[in-house]
């Protein structure tokens, strides 16, 4: 073998040992993310990116109400009234990919697959209410400084505004309520489906730093 096919061969497993490492670092530690949406106004505008925190997943750690999470995107956004089961309010998943290569595309390179970033709202046993477009937690109304002063949380076109969280799920709202396709209108969302927390934003310079005072 020559000295310039070793080194070919070379550069080929140093190429290839940096893109798996990206990969383990990506999926199990963390990533850069970039909203697209503005259900979660002002807190966090379109084109904003962030640092997403995957290392919480890896760990099988429990989120905190306040969090601001990002998840796979349910199949069905939204449950009408009457279809909707209250004893058990969980939003429904159910794509399942077919063999293991669609799986690792769709579960660590995340090809096709659709994410909502919203704030966790309610934790496993919290009876979750909305009325009189507030937003009460085990029977007291639940304070949110992050919102705007203007802000309403509407739940009459909604099913799931009186429900008790169930066990490995979480209750999840945007910020920007009028606007946010969130729990309300879906149901509850499994820890598996959790991707991360967001810890960082990066971008814009002018606003760099963490998104918890």
């Amino acid at each position: 073998m020559s000295e310039e096919t070793k080194e070919i061969i070379s550069w080929i497993i140093c190429i290839v040992i940096a893109v798996v490492l990206a990969i383990l670092i990506r999926y199990f530690i963390g990533t850069q993310t970039i909203v697209k949406q503005e259900s979660m106004f002002p807190t966090l505008y379109p084109n904003e990116r962030l640092i997403l925190n995957r290392w919480f997943r890896t760990r099988n750690n429990v989120p905190e109400r306040g969090d601001i999470v990002t998840f796979e995107a349910p199949s069905t956004s939204y449950i009408p009234i009457d279809d909707a089961n209250l004893k058990n309010p969980v939003a429904k998943y159910e794509y399942e990919p077919s063999n293991i290569f669609l799986k690792f595309a769709y579960y660590v390179l995340e090809i096709g697959k659709n994410s909502f970033i919203k704030r966790v709202i309610g934790l496993p046993g919290d009876h979750i209410e909305i009325k009189d477009d507030k937003v009460y937690l085990n029977g007291e109304e639940l304070k949110e400084e992050y919102l705007q002063p203007s802000v309403k949380t509407r739940g009459d076109a909604y099913a799931f505004m009186d429900i008790v969280v169930p066990e490995g799920y979480v209750f999840v709202m945007g910020d920007n309520r009028d606007k946010s396709t969130d729990s309300r209108s879906f149901g509850c969302v499994p820890f598996e489906k959790l991707e991360g927390k967001v810890e960082f934003r990066i971008w814009p310079f002018s606003k760099w730093g963490s998104l918890y005072k």
